[in-house]
């Protein structure tokens, strides 16, 4: 991206070349990848111990009179109360609803930030903050240590963790987990797309679809959370011979 370019004009001159990341790694910059290598190991280390998670993504936006926000922050109680660590993205809205749940119950709390252009803080209601420079990575620890991702209304940023999510167990790369879609009614158009377009065009099929659960209720969603837990568990001792 080049300073006459319109979305770098944007920025107003706020950001640095070395603001966009990928597009200023060059052939030489191999140094780059220690970088890399040492958020990842940083990672792995402060996310070690963190038992049972589920991750909850949803709107930066949505603001503590929101009932998204309250149903959100009655999740994370849930959580906390059954002993599962609430993993989100550390920032506000309601991220930091779940993550206020759990803060509140006594229960762990674990925000994984970015680093964004327009700095994000991170939210008051945290047992723990990692902050992340790269999203692939910021992506791998919030898969990894999840047992289930609850993904409430968002923009961009809450589509993306989704279908990421879906396509890599779509693809095997990660073992099934619970993918839940809280608030049918905000999801159902996507979704009606998804049906009318893409399974009928064959990109997709039936069996993709059962991937995702529409659950709206707290309570309910902490169920199959906790159900899905426990047959995994079970299922581990099984194959170690127990």
């Amino acid at each position: 991206m080049e300073p006459n370019d319109p979305l770098y004009e944007m920025t107003n001159g706020s950001l640095s070349r070395e603001q966009f990341l990928l597009n200023e790694i060059k052939v030489g910059d191999t140094w780059r990848l220690f970088k890399i290598m040492a958020e990842f190991v940083e990672g792995f280390e402060q996310m070690a111990g963190t038992g049972p998670a589920v991750t909850v993504f949803g709107s930066a936006r949505s603001k503590d009179s929101d009932a998204r926000y309250q149903t959100a922050r009655r999740f994370g109680k849930v959580m906390a109360e059954k002993g599962i660590t609430v993993v989100t993205g550390g920032g506000p809205g309601i991220m930091e609803a779940a993550n206020r749940g759990a803060y509140e119950t006594g229960g762990k709390s674990v925000g994984l930030n970015i680093e964004l252009p327009l700095e994000q803080s991170h939210n008051p209601y945290l047992t723990k903050s990692v902050t992340f420079r790269h999203f692939f990575i910021r992506k791998v620890m919030l898969v990894k240590y999840s047992s289930a991702f609850i993904i409430f209304p968002g923009g961009f940023g809450t589509m993306d963790e989704c279908f990421e999510a879906l396509t890599l167990i779509q693809t095997m790369k990660i073992r099934p987990f619970p993918v839940i879609l809280v608030d049918k009614k905000f999801w159902g158009g996507l979704w009606d797309w998804i049906k009318e377009r893409s399974l009928k065009d064959g990109m997709i099929s039936a069996a993709d679809l059962e991937l995702v659960s529409f659950i709206d209720d707290p309570l309910e969603i902490a169920d199959k959370v906790l159900n899905f837990y426990q047959a995994a568990k079970e299922q581990r001792r099984e194959r170690q011979g127990f």
